[in-house]
């Protein structure tokens, strides 16, 4: 047996053995690299793809994600529906996603009430549900979500879309006592048990106070803008709610 020592160089035969075993792992090497070349492309391709099983648009890659409905009583369709999403993705590559995804639905970008800076776009639409609004801004490494539509029909059936240019305010109470509201310096008292109260207010920022015998004021400001209705609720053990985004 000839053993081969560190550093010196072993006979001419032996190294055309070698290099042709070095040679044959090479090509295997190769061939198989070709083979999976196309899988690993797909594995590490930033496209995003749809989910088909989502009520709003939504992309399948995703490090959070969630629906929130309002809906009213004795109507099915909600007043409205919104996603919310963390997408480990740049923000072009959403924003590309979303007009497409949403074009395909027939929803059409309203180009004059567009935000578009490094880190946010902000796009109008009008659905074909009714007006829809898609918020997205740089969160860490990735782009966070949120889209919002509106259901025009729904909010008309249930007595709660804002006049034109204008926002409204529901107010109502399910407690045992009465409650009386204070808003853009007007004062609204309802008896528990009655209907609630629906006021059309111009969009702005409005400091209120829900005030039930027995229980400490309650005050906040709310801010709204048109198109918008907000409900103020007084619960049924005289807690006020936090405000609710109806519509």
């Amino acid at each position: 047996m000839r053993t081969v020592r560190t550093g010196a160089r072993p006979p001419a035969r032996w190294r055309a053995f070698v290099c042709g075993l070095v040679f044959l792992a090479s090509c295997l090497l190769a061939a198989t690299a070709s083979a999976w070349a196309p899988h690993i492309s797909v594995l590490f391709s930033a496209a995003l793809t749809p989910d088909p099983g989502t009520k709003l648009p939504a992309p399948t890659r995703y490090s959070y994600r969630g629906i929130h409905t309002t809906v009213v009583s004795g109507i099915e369709a909600p007043l409205r529906t919104r996603l919310e999403a963390t997408v480990p993705a740049d923000l072009g590559d959403v924003l590309a996603f979303y007009r497409t995804e949403l074009g395909k639905l027939g929803w059409q970008e309203q180009r004059d009430d567009a935000v578009i800076a490094a880190d946010r776009v902000q796009l109008a639409f009008a659905s074909p549900l009714g007006p829809a609004l898609l918020d997205l801004h740089r969160k860490d490494s990735s782009t966070a979500v949120e889209l919002v539509q509106k259901n025009s029909d729904t909010a008309t059936r249930a007595n709660v879309m804002p006049e034109p240019g204008q926002a409204k305010v529901v107010f109502s109470n399910i407690g045992e006592t009465d409650a009386v509201l204070t808003i853009d310096a007007r004062t609204i008292t309802r008896a528990r048990g009655t209907n609630a109260v629906a006021l059309d207010l111009p969009p702005g920022k409005y400091p209120y106070e829900v005030h039930v015998a027995g229980h400490p004021a309650h005050t906040n400001t709310l801010v709204i803008a048109a198109g918008d209705t907000w409900e103020l609720t007084v619960g049924r053990d005289g807690d006020a709610w936090s405000p609710l985004h109806l519509y």
